[in-house]
């Protein structure tokens, strides 16, 4: 049974998927920063 469990985890779908998430995450937090420190600023001086 733990073979199995070896054999799935290892044969490429869940790696590429929790690689997936990692870089999705850094992504979110590159993005939420620029809004935050960039876009909102420039809004709020024209408004």
């Amino acid at each position: 049974m733990i073979g199995e469990f070896r054999a799935f985890i290892l044969r490429g779908n869940l790696v590429d998927l929790a690689v997936a998430v990692v870089i999705g995450a850094a992504f979110t937090t590159v993005v939420n920063a620029f809004v935050k420190d960039l876009i909102t600023p420039v809004i709020a001086a024209i408004g």
